[in-house]
């Protein structure tokens, strides 16, 4: 016991000072702050090294009393006031004196409802209920943290605000929801911090906040307190009409960016460029070469540059390396000005095993699996979300929405999910749990993947949800009422897989593949498609994809130059990864950039003005695009040509009036003359893209411009065409109801 200034004793239990000195005090809130005791208001805080703790009036700075170091600590200083009311603490350090306003007099933080949403994983803005955020209680400016820790002893919030000391800010327990909160008065934006966990086995190591809305830059991994102020959107016209640029019938062209190696500083190479210089050089870039939108690998802060972003740490937080939240949202702002989408790559299939992530994050396996046969990818040496658990699927559909609300990002792409939907994906008969009936179908999984999509849809009118799927699990973009998953798209990962394998194929030999070209037509629209020529096929030795390409150079070249033509008349959204779209010479390294230099060759500007000018064919011409994913929009004529490996198809639009597209690939370097081809028209057909040609580096061979269908019936078709095919090539024409004659 010691006496106050006021002359009353005041008092700090034994074992309260011994837990608090420990850093073990699980009830803070019930030792520290305000008290009432005999009549008077008893101030207890704990101020380790300080000099001298008074309480002062909140306006006038006047001494209400002086605190007193207790008989049990040293570092607890206890006081006395006649009367309750406000206080401030004035703490004299010997080199600095600091006034701050008492973390412990503050009530409560998050509501009942809060909580009971966090717990049933229902709180769609668990973003805002929890992690750091700046805000003003009873006219005092500071910072709220919370954090979901259900099995800890004590959470401490530590930071450049507190020397780090895991015994200044003990975080209150919420009881049963497994939350803590503490409101710290005058802590700003800009402040660094983690949570120090006392678990059941002892203090674990720092942990960044899992729902911290901004990261600190590699190497360093502490979570920082965001900005408050919200970002005044400009995009509303692009928002308006974001659904009909969504559409099944719309045309949609990704370019697939890894942003940290898109393009260097010239400054200094090992930097990436900055959200704001991204804007200034990536948008122009992707609207001169005629995408309709950009995919981010994912941008979710990640200790290890060589995973690409796809072990994430911090879920809710921009890669720092870019720059801060605010200009990330800067950035998708002006691509929306620019008329262009924004997809990021999203990643809720597992975790990294960094001591300062989700891994057993109060000592317990909490976000994870406790069995390692559900709980660990032995490929990724990566933990498994445990979507059984209502509160971690809650967090997983929070943070799918904070980046389609807070950034509005156009659409996430979900990586693996063929990884989440099967219990023994990847493992050996043993090594996997089975479901409660038995079977491999990850249950939770599903029932996780259609509330996501299910509440996009319902908040998010217009976000696309795009599945990297690689097997043949039914409906996964059917409707969820008709027992699908509800996605919006999905990866048509055969298709690239079988196409890649032909034209990687001499041409000599390609006659025996031949079926690899048409037997993607066979499921092509039992899904609905984007075509990906991703980042996994130019990484890990697979070579670049002109690289894949046989023959000498100029075939190597113009193999490339074909599959592009095929891509882009084919049935399907459309993807390329940066570089592909040049031509790069080398496979992709995420420690250089776009081998830009290239471009100093004509073949490589070929390619790049091929892929510029299929772009805006593809968006100008709805029969190209509107029946992407409608079987009705699609027709074989040449499809079983394999002794001359040429195919051709036919595509209309959903709508009377569109005009038809045919499409006509020669995939051997022999050029073929007089080649007939039945089409359903009469009349011109005009020549729009020939991959042969001269300005993109090829032989020049083609069409003069068009051709005329003559009344010839031919391939079970009424009328018919005689091309000249140029060798690997890809030549499409569109017909010209108005023009009876070739253009020359």
């Amino acid at each position: 016991m010691v006496e106050s200034a006021m002359g009353q004793e005041a008092h700090v239990p034994e074992w309260g000072a011994r837990a608090l000195e420990a850093g073990t005090l699980g009830d803070p809130f019930g030792l520290l702050g305000p008290h009432k005791h005999n009549q008077q208001l008893e101030i207890r805080t704990f101020q380790p090294n300080a000099n001298r703790v008074e309480a002062i009036a909140p306006d006038s700075g006047e001494v209400l009393a002086e605190l007193q170091p207790s008989q049990e600590s040293s570092n607890v200083f206890v006081g006395a006031l006649p009367e309750e009311r406000d206080y401030k603490l004035r703490i004299d350090w010997g080199d600095q004196v600091q006034e701050t306003e008492d973390p412990y007099s503050f009530g409560l933080l998050l509501g009942d409802m809060d909580l009971h949403l966090i717990g049933e994983g229902r709180h769609y803005e668990v973003n805002h209920a929890l992690g750091a955020h700046v805000t003003t209680i009873n006219g005092v400016h500071g910072t709220r943290f919370a954090v979901w820790a259900p099995n800890a002893q004590r959470v401490s919030v530590v930071g450049d605000f507190n020397q780090w000391d895991g015994r200044r800010h003990l975080m209150r327990s919420r009881g049963e929801s497994g939350v803590w909160e503490i409101f710290i008065p005058r802590v700003q934006q800009g402040s660094h911090y983690k949570y120090e966990i006392l678990g059941r086995d002892g203090v674990l190591p720092l942990k960044a906040d899992p729902v911290g809305w901004q990261a600190e830059a590699i190497p360093g991994n502490a979570s920082i307190v965001p900005d408050p102020e919200p970002f005044q959107w400009s995009d509303d016209h692009w928002m308006w009409h974001r659904k009909d640029r969504h559409s099944h019938h719309a045309p949609i062209s990704v370019y697939e960016v890894h942003v940290q190696s898109w393009r260097r500083r010239q400054d200094d190479y090992h930097r990436p460029l900055s959200w704001d210089e991204l804007g200034d050089e990536l948008i122009p870039y992707v609207q001169r070469m005629g995408f309709t939108h950009i995919e981010l690998l994912p941008i979710t802060a990640h200790p290890f540059t060589g995973s690409w972003g796809y072990q994430p740490i911090g879920l809710f937080a921009p890669i720092a390396e870019c720059g801060s939240p605010r200009q990330f949202a800067r950035f998708v702002d002006r691509c929306h000005q620019a008329g262009i989408g924004v997809i990021t790559d999203w990643v809720p299939a597992h975790f990294p095993t960094d001591a300062h992530g989700l891994m057993r994050f109060d000592g317990t396996a909490l976000y994870e699996h406790e069995d390692l046969r559900e709980g660990f990818h032995q490929d990724w040496n990566t933990f498994i979300y445990n979507l059984g658990r209502n509160e971690v699927r809650g967090f997983l559909l929070a943070n799918a929405l904070h980046w389609l609300e807070t950034y509005h990002i156009d659409g996430l792409r979900v990586d693996a999910v063929a990884s989440m939907l099967y219990r023994d994906y990847s493992r050996k008969e043993g090594e996997w749990v089975p479901n409660v009936y038995g079977g491999r179908e990850n249950l939770e999984t599903i029932d996780f993947l259609r509330h996501l999509n299910c509440i996009v849809a319902e908040r998010v009118p217009g976000a696309m949800m795009i599945a990297e799927e690689s097997t043949a699990w039914p409906g996964v973009t059917h409707a969820i009422d008709e027992g699908g998953l509800g996605f919006s798209f999905k990866w048509n990962m055969g298709w690239m897989h079988d196409t890649l394998q032909y034209f990687s194929t001499d041409p000599i030999y390609r006659s025996h593949d031949h079926d690899r070209m048409t037997f993607g037509l066979l499921y092509a629209f039992s899904e609905n498609y984007l075509l990906p020529l991703s980042h996994d096929e130019v990484v890990h030795g697979k070579a670049s994809l002109l690289g894949k390409m046989p023959g000498d150079r100029w075939q190597q070249f113009a193999n490339l130059r074909s599959y592009y033509g095929f891509m882009w008349g084919h049935p399907g959204k459309k993807l390329v990864f940066m570089g592909d779209e040049i031509a790069q010479p080398s496979e992709w390294d995420h420690n250089s950039e776009v081998a830009w230099d290239a471009l100093g060759d004509h073949l490589h500007r070929g390619v790049q003005q091929l892929v510029t000018d299929l772009n805006h064919l593809y968006r100008d011409q709805p029969a190209l695009h509107s029946a992407d994913c409608d079987s009705t929009g699609f027709s074989w004529l040449v499809g079983d040509d394999r002794n001359n490996s040429v195919f051709a198809f036919y595509r209309s639009g959903v709508e009377e009036g569109m005009p038809p597209v045919l499409v006509v690939c020669n995939l051997t370097p022999v050029p073929r003359e007089h080649y007939r081809i039945g089409v359903p028209r009469i009349g011109h057909w005009q020549e729009v893209i020939n991959s042969d040609a001269d300005c993109y580096g090829g032989s020049n061979m083609g069409n003069g411009g068009g051709v005329v269908a003559q009344q010839e019936p031919f391939h079970g078709q009424p009328f018919s065409v005689e091309l000249t095919l140029p060798p690997l090539a890809t030549v499409i024409f569109v017909y010209d109801e108005h023009t009876t004659e070739p253009l020359h």
